[in-house]
């Protein structure tokens, strides 16, 4: 069967109420976990769990976040499927005023101003975006808990953008396209209620970054800790920058011989030696992550274009090389990856 929306839906909703269960057994673990503070003086210091009561699972704290996502988005999607009353009940316990303003604290600290960013932000306004357009009296709840730190989260990134000279290009999280990407959907939402400064940003340094790019070396793709294509993950927030009208010329420069599926390192679906490695298993990501930008470029590309068949038989071949070790693998894999498989299969193309 082609690899079709619709196919791609099918799947998630038949794996729906796996991920959700790997995601809440994640939110609800503390140990493994890898504290991320700014150490300021001799200890004791306080526990991960201390700092992030909302966001203390998943081994780190950007994990959790993005785990809470896919709780969240199957719940929304597939609430026929899932494990509804454990989802909503978990959801209810970490998502507090209280534990919010927990978690406010800590990034308001001017200690912590760079930590987790752009990724980590990136995916706490993606998880807002989710709940905030969700007509449901749960979520309107968990919404107005999330408020004060996604505002503060969204601050943060106006304020920095104008002062970030260079962006990142790079296969793991500081990758400035792929938490601009993430951080989109709030920011449009933003700007349609009428508070644009995010949405400004985002377009103004996209623009200087990354309009003039040609040629781009994504043969050199990819490294040996990716879980994300510096190629792709512009070309997929380009793809929102510019729009239909613009977009296709651009990538054109960009990378140039798409239609003949080069470069051939781009197209093939990475090795994972070692799942139990916590650095060699981002691969899995970066075979899901390369397959959803695949289809989100190929989506927004005219009906047909010549890149558009050679894009998503490289995302089926990317996602059939890791769909298979969401579940039941190594936790250095499962503590993550179901949400760059949800992204994968929820997120609209071809």
């Amino acid at each position: 069967m082609p690899f079709t929306q619709d196919h791609r839906t099918s799947i998630l909703r038949d794996r729906a109420a796996n991920y959700v269960g790997v995601a809440l057994d994640g939110i609800t673990r503390e140990y493994p976990n890898m504290p991320y503070f700014i150490a300021t003086g001799p200890g004791p210091y306080p526990t991960h769990r201390a700092f992030h009561p909302a966001f203390y699972g998943c081994f780190d704290w950007h994990s959790c976040v993005e785990m809470h996502w896919v709780v969240v988005r199957l719940l929304r999607r597939f609430p026929d499927a899932v494990p509804d009353g454990r989802a909503r009940a978990t959801l209810n316990e970490l998502l507090t005023d209280e534990n919010i303003m927990t978690e406010v604290a800590f990034f308001s600290d001017p200690n912590h101003r760079t930590l987790e960013r752009p990724y980590g932000w990136g995916w706490l306004l993606t998880l807002y975006a989710e709940l905030a357009t969700w007509d449901d009296p749960d979520a309107r709840r968990w919404t107005r808990a999330l408020e004060p730190l996604a505002d503060l989260l969204a601050a943060n990134l106006v304020n920095w953008l104008p002062r970030l000279t260079y962006p990142q290009r790079t296969g793991v999280h500081p990758n400035t396209a792929f938490g601009l990407s993430r951080s989109y959907d709030h920011a449009q939402r933003r700007a349609e209620q009428g508070d644009g400064a995010l949405l400004t940003a985002i377009h103004g340094v996209a623009a200087r970054w990354f309009s003039d790019d040609a040629d781009y070396p994504a043969h050199y793709e990819p490294s040996g800790t990716d879980f994300l294509s510096a190629a792709l993950c512009e070309a997929e927030l380009m793809a929102r920058i510019l729009g239909p009208t613009e977009f296709p010329g651009w990538l054109a420069r960009f990378l140039p011989a798409l239609a003949e599926a080069r470069p051939e390192t781009l197209f093939q679906p990475v090795v994972v030696s070692d799942a139990t490695d916590g650095q060699i298993a981002h691969l899995h990501g970066l075979n899901l992550s390369r397959a959803w930008t695949f289809i989100a470029v190929a989506a927004r590309l005219p009906v047909a274009d010549s890149r558009i068949e050679p894009l998503l038989a490289a995302a089926e071949h990317h996602a059939e090389a890791s769909l298979p070790y969401v579940a039941g693998s190594d936790y250095m894999v499962e503590h993550w990856l179901a949400a760059y498989a949800t992204l994968l299969l929820s997120e609209p193309g071809p």
